[in-house]
């Protein structure tokens, strides 16, 4: 499971685009954490790319906040604890900020059916 940071990063590794070349820094480092406890190098604080701090933040509240084949989505108001709990151990406290400040507009996302968003 840890290597999809490698893999992902070789795919889009070398490209001339500025955008490929960011996605390929948030393919390796979304899953570093901001305690340095995360993977693949354990890069702490501001040494993680501010690109993957806020895809990490992004990634994670899909992941909660979604049904998978696995689990159930858990409710907002329990993803929004998790991430105030989580804020300077995982996450950069200023991205967990700058997402609580913008919390309607995140909710308004899930309640929505994911077939429509895709279509707006």
């Amino acid at each position: 499971m840890e290597r999809h940071t490698l893999v992902g990063h070789e795919i889009l590794a070398g490209s001339s685009s500025e955008l490929i070349q960011r996605a390929a820094e948030i393919a390796l480092h979304h899953h570093e954490r901001w305690d340095g406890a995360g993977y693949p190098h354990g890069l702490m604080g501001s040494a993680i790319p501010l690109w993957a701090r806020i895809a990490a933040v992004a990634d994670v509240c899909d992941a909660l906040a979604s049904e998978r084949p696995y689990k159930r989505a858990w409710a907002l108001h329990d993803v929004q604890a998790y991430f105030v709990e989580k804020a300077g151990t995982q996450f950069d406290p200023q991205c967990i900020d700058a997402v609580l400040r913008r919390w309607s507009a995140v909710a308004a996302l899930y309640s929505t059916p994911h077939e429509l968003q895709h279509v707006a």
